[in-house]
């Protein structure tokens, strides 16, 4: 796991230093789009809608439409001169009983690992939430916005548990709810039979993806009988805009390096505090030399006649 928040958290005159970690993670089977005849990715293009014009990143901005279609850009700079919350503090506004906080309202989750010198009012804070069966609001800064958050507690750990904001939660408009619906006494007992025939403890680890386990399974058999077939490499772009095409043109160019010259590295690395010596002659190659290469060596032979001896 990793740290992706460190900060503290402060009630009263007490501050606990704690780190944050994702407490839930994603185990969907992810796709790629591909052409069916070959194998290709699939790439998109940012295109305008007006003239069709394939569009840069760089003159890409924010816009805002109004109600009444207005177009309302903003630029980086625009963007840059708003309040950010960069602050590192877990603040406790308040505890509040357990029972009045609507799950509607929950996020995303986050365990707190206390520092190692907060051990002691880490536990006094996660002991305190349970004998009082309550939990913290605090207002927390995660990735330059302020959010509203609880503090729960989960086994040993307490939990940082992110908010919607109250103006986020939707009131089901149903006009069918307010209708008046008649219920005999006979009903409503047969329905309560059903919960209590069915009743049991909640235990989360015997429920299964099924659907997720049928994708690994279908994988894995058309693995196990031969249908698939090697990923298509994709030519080099010419663009060269892609950090893939960057490194792939450096590694390449490390390589080419390194096949010119086999010796020359460990050589001036291992030598650096020494007298230069004369060269010796080199190896003649196997084949021909590329142009590239021979004007390599061209470059790297006068730097090593103008060495000077310590």
């Amino acid at each position: 796991m990793r740290a992706m928040w460190s900060g503290a958290v402060s009630f009263g005159l007490v501050s606990v230093p704690v780190k944050a970690y994702a407490a839930t993670t994603n185990h969907d089977i992810r796709f790629h789009q591909v052409h069916g005849a070959d194998g290709g990715r699939i790439k998109y293009k940012r295109t305008c809608s007006l003239d069709g014009e394939e569009v840069e990143y760089a003159d890409i901005v924010k816009g805002y439409e109004t109600e009444d279609g207005e177009l309302i850009t903003l630029t980086e700079e625009d963007i840059d001169s708003l309040p950010t919350a960069t602050g590192h503090e877990i603040d406790v506004i308040e505890f509040v009983p357990a029972d009045q906080i609507d799950p509607l309202l929950f996020e995303k989750s986050y365990y707190l690992e206390p520092d190692a010198k907060a051990a002691k009012p880490y536990a006094l804070l996660r002991e305190a939430l349970i004998d009082t069966d309550r939990m913290a609001v605090v207002k927390v800064a995660l990735r330059q916005r302020e959010s509203i958050a609880l503090l729960r507690v989960r086994g040993k750990a307490i939990v940082l548990q992110t908010m919607l904001w109250p103006d986020e939660v939707r009131e089901p408009e149903f006009d069918i709810l307010d209708a008046d619906v008649e219920l005999r006494p006979q009903e409503l007992q047969m329905a309560a039979s059903l919960v209590e025939s069915l009743g049991a403890d909640f235990d989360p680890s015997s429920f299964h993806d099924d659907y997720r386990d049928a994708v690994v399974a279908m994988i894995e058999q058309k693995r196990s009988t031969g249908e698939t077939r090697p990923a298509p490499v994709a030519e080099k772009s010419d663009e060269g805009d892609s950090m893939t095409d960057l490194l792939t043109a450096l590694q390449r160019s490390v390589e080419a390096a390194r096949a010119g010259k086999p010796d020359a590295a460990p050589a001036e690395e291992e030598k650096a505090d020494e007298p230069a010596e004369k060269p010796k002659p080199a190896r003649k190659p196997a084949a021909r030399k590329s142009a590239a290469k021979k004007a390599d060596d061209e470059e790297s032979a006068p730097r090593k006649r103008t060495r000077k001896p310590a």
